[in-house]
């Protein structure tokens, strides 16, 4: 019997099954195939996600179960890893991507997206403030910038989002605008 890979994920998951996968990196498209230990799935974003033990990495990761491309069940038993595990590594940061050292992001948002963004869950452990000029602060976790850089240039395309805590994360979102503008041949 042949099951898409959001069946075969849902099943090995529920039997405590390895499965095997083909997996292509998102930046390179290179696809290999890995076996992996399922231990939670996570909806975030309209998207669904499988943290798993990766055997070829020989760690937490969280793949996207719309770009696996083919997943069998193995016969072989899953490994189980701790909950506290699982919340450290996959759950800790912002967005889908996974680390283990966690910063913190401070994004300063004008009274146009203030009520918008105030009213959103970016994470669990989020902290957000009105402050008397009507302006937002939302604080957030991250471990990984990329998906966080996303909803920055979403708000603050037209400056509407500034990032005020944490220097590498600002110097970052600069570098990234000023090479944007530069490919446009518009310089700030």
């Amino acid at each position: 019997m042949h099951l898409d890979p959001f069946q075969s994920v849902g099943s090995a998951l529920l039997r405590r099954k390895r499965l095997r996968i083909r997996y292509p990196a998102r930046g390179t498209d290179e696809v290999t195939e890995r076996e992996v230990s399922p231990q939670r799935l996570n909806h975030h974003r309209g998207n669904w996600y499988l943290d798993g033990w990766c055997h070829l990495r020989d760690g937490l990761r969280a793949f996207s179960v719309d770009a696996i491309e083919h997943a069998e069940i193995l016969h072989t038993r899953a490994l189980d890893v701790a909950d506290e595990r699982l919340d450290e590594v996959p759950g800790s940061g912002y967005g889908v991507f996974s680390g283990e050292r966690i910063a913190w992001a401070v994004l300063r948002l004008t009274p146009e997206r203030a009520r918008w963004v105030a009213s959103e869950r970016w994470h669990t452990d989020q902290e957000g403030a009105f402050l008397a000029n009507r302006r937002y602060d939302l604080r957030v976790p991250y471990t990984d910038d990329r998906e966080l850089f996303m909803d920055i240039m979403k708000y603050g395309g037209d400056s509407d989002c500034e990032v005020i805590g944490s220097e590498a994360l600002r110097a970052r979102v600069a570098a990234k605008v000023a090479a944007g503008l530069a490919r446009y041949g518009t310089s700030a």
